[in-house]
């Protein structure tokens, strides 16, 4: 049979639907350079003279080192000569110089064969790295740097059964797999593809002639494939399912048979759709006189394989329901009994775990989708923001006296508003923590065994809550409670499993996992930093840029690792504030290949240094958070060929030293990448040769900005100029002020005005109403219900309760309902429903910057009116199990501040007229809610030096410095001692 040309090869045209061949390609031969030969020139005559000249040496110069007899007692009792002493060092050399051998041949093997990675020699290591450079610079010339970074889809093609150690191999049984097939379609986008079937039906029948393929020999590091072979012939890659469906399960010339999409060797016939087209096909055999007489009798004999299973597998190919057993059998992974059942019937009581909204949810309010469908995303990001709000009070409130401190922090608007919606409607956080305790506790686990950790390629996390791990390769049963999946390269924990996980004092195992996107209702995470080389990402630069973004900001903000450092090159300037102490931002690719050259090279010499052979060695045992974070390279801009040549190099060696690389490509032929990938106008990432088609997670620009707006207000050093801001919500503390609705929050939960609801759902409306109180601005009605029932509700549940408490609320005398929507559909309350810390917060306010800023007296009546307001933490003694969005806000932090600030104020107040004992106890009233706060303190302790008391002084400072406990007192608080009892130190070791 014919080779294939270059005319059959080059893909589809450009009109051509399906997306481009993703086959690895070799790096184009760029020009080479006086330097590269002189390298190579080098590194041959290196070779020479280490593999030739050593033993020559030796043989000439030394001779044969061992003893000619057999050893007796005698030589035990004679001298050791100097004679003896170089035989013994000859023969540790002869030793060193047959490891090196077996390194270099290693080494010469895996480059020019480029499948697979290269074997480790036992006990190489420096001399395994040496023999690498050496090889990689004389092949540098004639070959591509890309021979060391082989492609996903070649990895394990020569192992069979279980010890298949690739993704290509053993993630078919994935959700999806790394190598799954395309879902079952909808049921508009089945009827299309059936109707275009039938038309290709009809289409095939005007052609008469049956057709078949020859699958062809690798050519070079070029392997055929199915998605090839469909593209070339049929104009469409997906279409490789027909080709399946038509040859599955028939008996092929050398008597195996396909099985599996993914799996087809060289010399296999492929029967071929009718309207198939290109020089390469075969009708039958007395129609191609060209094939061989072996070739004809090949197709013949295959050909009378087909009969009714051809017309079967033809009908299930094109149809509306086309479900093959593979790709059935590949399209999740199996779960535990009862999962998935438990599932179904967890959706049909109550809605969706923190999955993407259903079609319409959601839609009339506005928000946006893309943050309500990455629950991991926006539980980082939520998180995030949360400490960069409350390290913005700290800060604050460190700063001078009044001000901002206690204060809430600017209220988002327009755009940012509806992002932080979404941030609360769409986070998991317990995925998150679920996640990382599993991960932390399989780690500890298996250094409690003394086991390393294993390579996981990728995590699928399941609508039901469970967790499968994808392993590079086999690596034995994992520990409880933890088991198998359906092989030896899944590991599976159920979700039941992992909420008995404890925290663990562990590093993070695999902080590079990040999320890519969703098939059916499974959402899939790539380990960046376990990548055999470049992950390649092509596409329009748009629809990229929604890629990359999410993909930067949930590395920098996720809660299931320590460390880690994220380089973004070509965008991103923008995502910095997100998280300053992991993003960092490069101009150019020319200064990210100078800073990853010295990381590599740092990094090698470490891990050498430690005695690890990867970073994960290096992270199992005892916590080590601060060693072998990954750093992991985000590069938008496409590199010239001469930086992508250098970018391979760089990376071949990059999955052990924890570094990994996510580079953008507009042509989608990026020299030496590993894993390919597509991001599509549609929102779907595909990568052909991995077959995965998912529901691609992006940030798109206008969300970006508005999450980037929302850390920027938050930023303590942003416009610290900006005037003192008012509470959000000012209550009238007059006796005309007096409120149809009084809730108290700060404490026990009691609400005055209002008839207790009967039946179970008094606990539901209350807590509707704390919330609302909370955010006088306004709910979202879809946060409202996220809040409520974290893990989903249907609609008219949520509007029914809306219903109930308007009612239970009732209106003001003029008729106006005291729970409305505004205009953006939020719901807010009306201005006689109060709570006490909206009246803490006025009293405060009215104190220090309304009235009580000219009038001593009033500010000290107002002062003393909102300390008698606090009677304990916010909502005390509330219900167990309820409230858990509290955690999503900061009111933790501003009560306490918002006390802090009363106290002190009121205590300068005291101080102002020499009543010291007046001022310690607004300062003790103030530090029961607040018992952390340094201000306090130190007030307290000047107070207590006021009254002239050493005595009670000195009780004061023990107190103090036994509070403090192993930390000991901080900095300021030793300064404050040391000016006020310069002998609190004998003191304390007295009294101790």
């Amino acid at each position: 049979m014919a080779r294939r040309t270059t005319s059959n090869s080059s893909g589809s045209s450009p009109g051509s639907p399906g997306p481009r061949n993703r086959t690895p390609q070799p790096l184009p031969r760029r020009s080479r350079t006086v330097g590269d030969f002189v390298k190579a020139f080098l590194a041959f005559v290196a070779l020479l003279v280490l593999l030739v000249g050593v033993p020559g040496a030796l043989a000439v110069q030394i001779g044969w080192p061992l003893p000619s007899g057999a050893p007796t007692l005698d030589w035990l009792q004679q001298e050791i000569t100097v004679h003896t002493f170089i035989n013994v060092l000859t023969v540790v050399v002869w030793l060193a110089w047959a490891q090196f051998t077996a390194c270099v041949l290693v080494e010469m093997k895996a480059a020019l064969s480029g499948v697979g990675l290269p074997n480790r020699v036992p006990g190489a290591g420096p001399s395994q790295l040496l023999a690498r450079q050496l090889v990689a610079a004389l092949l540098l010339v004639g070959a591509a740097a890309a021979s060391f970074t082989p492609g996903l889809s070649q990895l394990g093609q020569q192992l069979e059964g279980n010890q298949r150690p690739a993704v290509a191999a053993a993630a078919q049984q994935a959700p999806g797999g790394l190598l799954a097939q395309q879902q079952e379609q909808t049921a508009a986008s089945a009827a299309a593809l059936a109707e275009q079937a039938a038309d290709r039906a009809a289409h095939a029948e005007t052609e008469g002639a049956t057709k078949f393929y020859r699958i062809q020999p690798p050519e070079g590091r070029h392997h055929d494939s199915l998605w090839e072979v469909a593209e070339r012939h049929l104009g469409d890659g997906r279409r490789y399912k027909e080709i399946y469906q038509l040859n599955k399960d028939r008996a092929q010339p050398d008597g195996s048979k396909l099985s599996e999409a993914s799996l087809i060797r060289p010399g296999w016939i492929m029967e071929m759709p009718g309207d198939a087209r290109g020089g390469e096909l075969v009708e039958m055999p007395d129609e191609a006189p060209k094939v061989s007489k072996d070739v004809q009798r090949q197709i013949s004999d295959y050909a009378r394989t087909g009969g009714a299973h051809q017309q079967g597998g033809g009908q299930q190919g094109g149809g509306a329901d086309s479900r093959d057993r593979d790709t059935a059998h590949i399209s999740l992974p199996e779960q535990r009994p009862g999962a998935g059942q438990g599932h179904q019937q967890g959706q049909q009581g109550g809605g969706q775990e923190h999955a993407a909204p259903a079609a319409g949810e959601g839609s009339g309010f506005g928000l946006p989708q893309a943050l309500l469908g990455a629950p991991l995303l926006a539980a980082g990001l939520l998180g995030a923001l949360g400490r960069r709000r409350r390290q913005a009070l700290w800060q604050s409130a460190l700063g001078a006296v009044g001000g901002r401190r206690g204060m809430e922090p600017p209220t988002p608007t327009g755009a940012a508003a509806d992002a932080q919606d979404a941030l609360l409607v769409g986070a998991d956080p317990e995925g998150v923590r679920l996640l990382d305790r599993s991960l932390r506790g399989l780690a500890a686990s298996l250094a409690g065994e003394s086991r390393p950790l294993p390579t996981v390629y990728a995590a699928w996390m399941g609508g039901n809550g469970d967790l499968h791990l994808q392993l590079a390769q086999p690596a034995g049963r994992p520990p409880a409670p933890w088991q198998l999946g359906q092989d030896q390269t899944f590991w599976l924990l159920a979700r039941a499993d992992a909420e008995r996980y404890e925290d663990v004092d562990t590093a993070a195992p695999y902080p590079g996992l990040v999320s890519l996107g969703t098939m059916d209702d499974s959402r899939l995470l790539l380990n960046l930093e376990s990548v055999p080389g470049i992950v390649s990402l092509s596409g329009r630069a748009q629809d990229r840029a929604g890629v990359f973004a999410s993909v930067a900001a949930e590395l920098a903000t996720n809660g299931w690792s320590d460390r880690m450092t994220i380089t973004l090159v070509g965008f991103g300037e923008d995502l910095t504030p997100l998280a300053p102490n992991r993003l960092r931002h490069l101009d150019d690719i020319e200064a990210l290949v100078e800073t990853m050259e010295a990381e590599t090279r740092q990094r090698r010499g470490a891990l050498g240094a430690a005695g690890h052979d990867s970073v994960l060695t290096g992270r199992t045992g005892p916590a080590q958070h601060t060693r072998w974070a990954p750093h992991l390279v985000l590069l938008a801009a496409e590199p010239s060929p001469e930086d992508a040549v250098k970018l391979a190099e760089l990376a071949a060696d990059a999955s052990r030293l924890g570094i990994g690389y996510l580079v953008g490509t507009q042509s989608g032929d990026l020299p030496g990448a590993a894993w390919e990938m597509e991001i599509t106008s549609e929102g779907k990432l595909l990568a052909p040769l991995l077959g995965l088609e998912l529901d691609a997670q992006l940030l798109p620009v206008s969300q970006q900005r508005a999450v980037v707006e929302l850390f920027t207000a938050a930023d303590p050093d942003h416009d610290d100029d900006r005037p003192t801001p008012t509470p959000p919500f000012l209550v009238d503390i007059s006796e005309q002020g007096r409120p149809a609705v009084y809730a108290r929050l700060v404490g026990p939960y009691e609400i005055i005005g209002l008839e207790t609801p009967d039946g179970e759902r008094s606990p539901l409306l209350h807590e509707a109403l704390a919330l609302l109180l909370l955010h006088r601005e306004g709910v979202h009605p879809r946060v409202l219900s996220s809040a409520l029932w974290p893990r989903g509700v249907t609609d008219d549940v949520r509007d029914a309760l809306v219903e109930r408490l308007r009612a239970w609320l009732g209106a003001d005398p003029d008729g106006t309902p005291r729970l409305a929507a505004d205009v953006t559909g939020r719901l807010k309350l009306a201005k006689s429903v109060v709570s006490d810390l909206d009246v803490l917060r006025s009293l405060y306010h009215e104190a220090t910057q309304g009235r009580g800023a000219g009038s001593r007296a009033v500010r000290g009546r107002l002062l003393t009116d909102a300390l008698v307001l606090v009677r304990g933490p916010l909502l005390a003694e509330r219900p167990e199990g309820r409230y858990g969005w509290l955690t999503h806000e900061i009111i933790d932090a501003q009560l306490p501040l918002l006390v802090a600030d009363i106290g002190l104020a009121l205590s300068a107040f005291h101080l102002e007229k020499d009543r010291a004992e007046k001022a310690i106890e607004a300062l003790d009233a103030a530090l029961g809610s607040a018992p952390g706060d340094e201000r306090l303190w130190h007030e307290l302790l000047r107070a207590t030096h006021a009254t002239g008391d050493s005595d009670r002084l000195k009780r004061l400072a023990a107190d103090l410095v036994a509070r403090s406990g192993a930390r000991g007192l901080p900095p300021r608080t030793e300064a404050l001692l040391d000016e006020l009892l310069p002998t609190w130190r004998s003191g304390v070791a007295a009294a101790g």
